[in-house]
C-alpha cells in the first residue's frame, strides 16, 4: 500500500452502522482472542500477549469486572526531577513530590513549567506502567470532558489534585464528580470562576457548565442566555486559596449574589433563593440539583462514553436502541457511572464485529499502546529517576507530535477528535500528524528512540517469545498480524508481510535461525539476524493503515 492509499483508507468518510438489531442485551458469543482484544483496545493503553491471554481465559465477566475493579490504591504522585544542585526547588527535594508545596514567590519561574512537565510524563508512565485496568482511560475521558488547560493555569499543584479528582471519581458518582470540579482550583483559574462577583458576574463556567459538562447542545436543548446568567449568580464568591496543602477553595459570601435566581421552563420555571452569609454556598448544590433532574443529563453523557468507547457515529437507531436505553440506567443508579460502562462493555452491542477495527487510534493509544504492546524498556527508577521522566516525556512529545498534547487539550470542549462533527476521529490523521507516526516507527525499529540521557529500547526477542509458534515463520506472522491489527487479513498480505521476515528464503531459513539462536541466545550473530528479520517485518506491518484502527 503506497502513502496515497494509506492517507485515502484512514480519511475516508465513515460508513454508517449497519447493525441496529445488536441491542445492550448481555453479549452470550464466544469469548476468544478476538473479543478479548477488542475489549482491551477500548479500554487500555496497549496489552501483551500474555495479557491478551489471561483475558481470553478470564472470560467476559471476569475480564469486564477486572478492567472496572477501582480497588486498588491511586499511584504515587509525580516527584522533583528537574531541579539542579544550584539551583534546587525549596519546598521538594530531588526525588521528593511537589503536589503539596505552598505558594512561594522564591521558586524559580521555570519550576513552574517544570513541575507541569513532570506532571506530563508522570501521568503518560501511568498509561504506560499501571496494571490492566480501565482506570487510566476512564481519567483521558474525564480529562476531555471537564476539559482544563494546564498551560493556562500554570499551577502544577492544582492541575495534580484535579487530575487526581478525575482519577478517584472514573467510576463513581457523576453528580458528585461534577460538584467537585465545579469548586476545583484548577476549573476556577480556568474558567475565571474566582473573577466570579456579585458586582461583575463572569459567565464563563456557568455556560460551560450546561454547554459541554450536563445537558449539552442539540435540538431538544432549550435552555437560555438568562439560565446561563442565573447559574453565574449561583457560582459568585468561590475563591482559589494558595496558602493551603493541598491547594483549595473557599467561599467568599462577601462577594456572592444573594438576589433570588429564576430559571426558564427547561428547568421547570424553578427559583432558586438567594442566601447569605456561608449559607450562599448551598446554591451551588441546589443548582445541580436543578441541572440534574432534567433527562438530558443522562442521554448527552452516555452519548459521550458511546463516542467515547464504541463509535463516534450515533444513529437514529443506536440513539433509540442504545442511548435511551443506556441513560435510562444511569438515571435509575442516580448517575452512578460504573453501570452504565459495565453494561456497555457486556453488551451484544460492544461486541458486534461491525463496532471492532472502525476507529482510528487516538495519538496515546498509538504512542503508548506501542509501549505496551511491546514492552519497551525504560531507565531504572530506583537509579535513573531522571532518565525515566524524561522517557515518558518523550512519549508524551510524541503524542503531541501526531495530535494530542497531554493535560493540554485546544479548547474548553477537549480534543476535536472526540467531538468534532463529521470528522470526528479522523481529525487525528492528518499530513504532520501522519509523517510523525511514520517517523516514530521507523526510529523504533532501528531499536530506540532517545533524547539526551533518556533511552527507550525496543527489543523484538521477548515479543517473539511471548507467541505459541515462533518457529514457524507463518505462524509467527499469522499471530503477529492477528495481535496488531484485532481483525483478519488475506492471504496475500500474509504472504507479503513473510518475505520481510524470509528475503526470499525458504521456511526453514528462519525456523533454523530461530533454534539456533535459542540454543545460544548470546551469539551476536543469531541476535542481530533476528532482530534485523523481525525489525523489517514489524516496520512494514506497523506502516500499514490496518496498525492505526481499533
Amino acid at each position: 500500500m503506497d502513502r496515497s492509499q494509506f492517507f485515502e483508507l484512514l480519511t475516508r468518510p465513515a460508513t454508517k452502522h449497519l447493525n441496529n438489531t445488536a441491542s445492550l442485551d448481555p453479549y452470550t458469543g464466544s469469548w476468544t482472542q478476538t473479543q478479548a482484544m477488542h475489549l482491551l483496545r477500548r479500554t487500555c493503553f496497549g496489552f501483551t500477549p500474555h495479557d491478551l491471554q489471561d483475558f481470553t481465559d478470564l472470560g467476559l465477566s471476569g475480564s469486564v469486572s477486572r478492567l472496572l475493579d477501582q480497588s486498588a490504591p491511586q499511584p504515587a504522585p509525580p516527584v522533583n526531577v528537574y531541579a539542579t544542585p544550584d539551583k534546587p526547588d525549596p519546598n521538594a527535594g530531588f526525588g521528593q513530590t511537589w503536589v503539596n508545596a505552598p505558594f512561594n514567590p522564591a521558586l524559580p519561574v521555570e519550576y513552574y513549567q517544570a513541575r507541569t512537565d513532570s506532571l506530563k510524563a508522570w501521568w503518560v508512565g501511568l498509561m504506560i506502567d499501571s496494571p490492566l485496568n480501565i482506570r487510566e482511560k476512564m481519567t483521558l475521558f474525564w480529562q476531555n470532558h471537564f476539559a482544563i488547560e494546564a498551560d493556562v493555569v500554570e499551577i502544577a499543584q492544582a492541575m495534580y489534585w484535579y487530575l487526581a479528582a478525575l482519577r478517584a471519581n472514573c467510576l463513581g458518582n457523576f453528580k458528585t464528580l461534577t460538584k467537585t470540579i465545579t469548586i476545583d482550583p484548577a476549573m476556577l483559574r480556568y474558567l475565571n470562576g474566582y473573577l466570579n462577583s456579585k458586582g461583575q458576574p463572569d459567565e464563563n463556567y456557568a455556560r460551560e457548565l450546561q454547554e459541554l459538562f450536563t445537558v449539552g447542545k442539540g435540538p431538544d436543548i432549550e435552555y437560555t442566555e438568562d439560565d446561563i446568567k442565573a447559574a453565574a449568580r449561583i457560582l459568585t464568591g468561590l475563591r482559589i486559596n494558595p496558602f493551603t496543602s493541598p491547594i483549595s477553595y473557599f467561599f467568599d459570601f462577601t462577594q456572592h449574589d444573594t438576589g433570588n435566581k429564576t430559571f426558564s421552563a427547561f428547568y421547570g420555571n424553578k427559583t432558586i433563593v438567594g442566601k447569605t452569609g456561608g449559607a450562599g454556598e448551598t446554591e451551588v448544590n441546589e443548582l445541580l440539583d436543578l441541572i440534574f433532574s432534567n433527562q438530558e443529563v443522562s442521554k448527552f453523557i452516555c452519548r459521550k462514553l458511546y463516542q467515547f468507547f464504541v463509535y463516534y457515529d450515533i444513529s437514529p437507531e443506536i440513539e433509540q436502541n442504545i442511548i435511551l436505553p443506556l441513560a435510562t440506567i444511569f438515571r435509575t443508579h442516580n448517575y452512578e457511572i460504573y453501570p452504565v460502562v459495565e453494561t456497555l462493555l457486556k453488551s451484544e452491542h460492544f461486541y458486534h464485529q461491525l463496532n471492532m477495527g472502525c476507529v482510528i487510534k487516538s495519538p496515546l493509544d498509538f504512542v503508548a499502546g506501542l509501549s505496551r504492546i511491546f514492552n519497551f524498556k525504560f531507565p531504572d527508577p530506583q537509579t535513573q529517576l531522571q532518565s525515566l521522566y524524561l522517557s515518558w516525556a518523550l512519549i508524551a512529545a510524541n503524542a503531541a507530535q501526531t495530535g494530542l498534547n497531554v493535560l493540554d487539550p485546544p479548547l474548553v470542549a477537549g480534543y476535536p477528535a472526540w467531538h468534532q462533527a463529521p470528522l470526528f476521529a479522523r481529525v487525528w490523521i492528518n499530513s504532520d500528524s501522519l509523517a510523525n507516526r511514520l517517523v516514530l516507527i521507523n526510529n523504533l525499529c532501528n531499536g530506540q528512540i532517545a533524547l539526551g540521557d533518556a533511552v527507550i529500547v525496543f527489543d523484538p526477542l521477548e515479543f517473539i517469545r511471548s507467541l505459541q509458534a515462533p518457529a514457524d515463520p507463518n505462524q509467527l506472522v499469522s499471530e503477529t498480524v492477528n495481535f496488531l491489527y484485532g481483525l483478519p487479513v488475506g492471504q496475500q498480505t500474509m504472504d507479503y508481510f513473510k518475505s520481510f521476515l524470509l528475503s526470499g528464503l525458504d521456511d526453514f531459513y528462519w525456523t533454523n535461525l530461530w533454534n539456533q539462536y535459542l540454543l545460544e541466545p548470546s551469539n551476536q550473530e543469531y541476535q542481530s539476524a533476528v532482530r534485523f528479520r523481525m525489525f523489517s517485518m514489524l516496520r512494514e506491518m506497523m506502516q500499514q493503515a490496518e496498525f492505526n484502527l481499533i
